[in-house]
């Protein structure tokens, strides 16, 4: 018995002994620690799209040139053209044509212009070439300083930039010799005295005359319009190329009354100080030109074109004219007009009711009427 409970003791010994030397199985070792992700760096902003304003600039600039027919006259053409080769880099190219001159090229040429814009003159041969089809439509951000819907045509195929009375002008140093008084309206003009001493110029050439045209048969009806200029004739001395051509020669004298816009008038006044000359506002009224721009069908040049049209109608180009002999009044909101043309009484709200679209449609037709009644002209009617 004591043998056997001896061995139990020990058996049992024994087993503590080994539950103590065992040991807890290692625990798995941890994972280590993520390692921290490094922020991405921040992106580069994207670099702002160019304004509209700025890409036409650029696109402009990338076709390097710009072609000009001018029809206002030179000074003002050429401080034009600088100022926009000034102000954006682009080389400028010009010439200055009177109005029919470069309508009658633009339709030889028939959709391959070797200009790009048509800058200045009146709007008579412009909307003949809209007709045609010789003009670009072009939707110009700076028509919204137009005075009104007026001075530009309906379908963008032109803008104004300026507003030209008709009227007469006198030498008077001249009339007063002659012992002749100064003629107040257009009827005037057909008194025999005056036999010689009328300049106006050349129906085919100057959209100048192209205007004393339409409003002549505006104010007194198609065939008394056009018998009207028949009977002026009679005292037609000459008919210059240029619309401007009676204004230069009246102060010399040369020409005693010139038929032309008064500003022009007031160019060879206060420019260059014939104070011999006095500008006429025909009583029974008058009619006025639209001064406008446009880019060429097919030109070279489109996106400089188009940025012409947008200088053309901003200050930096109008707000020049009156420092460069033109004293026209101007049609946008956001210059200031010139102040000599108030100063010779000038108003340029006192016309007459011009019919532009009937000018558009017939004045080509109105021309051949009276050359054909002229019976075809003579060599009073100047081309050079």
């Amino acid at each position: 018995m004591k043998k056997t409970l001896a061995f139990i003791v020990c058996v049992m010994m024994v087993l503590s002994l080994v539950a103590c030397t065992q040991t807890a199985a290692p625990a798995e070792p941890a994972a280590p620690a993520a390692e921290p992700v490094p922020a991405s760096p921040a992106a580069e902003p994207a670099a702002a799209e160019p304004s509209e304003e700025e890409a036409m600039i650029a696109a402009a600039q990338a076709e390097g040139t710009l072609v000009v027919y001018g029809s206002c006259e030179e000074e003002y053409l050429a401080a034009a053209c600088q100022g926009f080769e000034k102000l954006y880099g682009i080389k400028v190219e010009y010439q200055r044509l009177s109005t029919g001159e470069v309508q009658a090229k633009i339709e030889e040429e028939n959709g391959n212009p070797s200009a790009d814009v048509w800058f200045g003159g009146t709007t008579d041969p412009y909307n003949v070439c809209a007709s045609e089809g010789l003009l670009e439509a072009y939707e110009a951000k700076n028509a919204s300083h137009l005075l009104s819907s007026m001075y530009r045509h309906t379908d963008g195929y032109w803008y104004g930039i300026y507003k030209g009375i008709l009227g007469f002008m006198v030498n008077t140093d001249e009339l007063t010799r002659m012992n002749l008084p100064i003629p107040a309206d257009w009827d005037d003009l057909l008194d025999p005295q005056y036999k010689g001493l009328v300049w106006l110029s050349n129906y085919n050439t100057a959209g100048t005359a192209k205007l004393v045209i339409n409003t002549m048969i505006q104010k007194k009806g198609h065939d008394a319009g056009i018998q009207y200029l028949v009977d002026l004739d009679k005292n037609i001395e000459v008919y210059t190329k240029s619309g401007s051509g009676p204004s230069k020669n009246v102060g010399t004298g040369e020409c005693v009354i010139g038929i032309g816009f008064l500003h022009d008038g007031i160019t060879q006044i206060v420019d260059n100080g014939y104070e011999n000359i006095q500008l006429v506002i025909p009583s029974s009224g008058t009619s006025f030109e639209i001064g406008a721009t446009a880019i060429f069908k097919g030109c070279a040049h489109p996106n400089a074109a188009k940025l012409w049209i947008e200088y053309a109608l901003s200050p930096d180009c109008v707000g020049i004219a009156d420092d460069n002999g033109s004293y026209q009044f101007l049609v946008l909101d956001n210059v200031e007009q010139p102040s000599q043309a108030a100063d010779f009484g000038l108003d340029p709200e006192n016309v007459m009711e011009y019919d532009f679209e009937d000018a558009t449609k017939n004045i080509t037709t109105y021309v051949e009427e009276v050359m054909n009644a002229l019976g075809g002209g003579d060599d009073r009617f100047k081309t050079e």
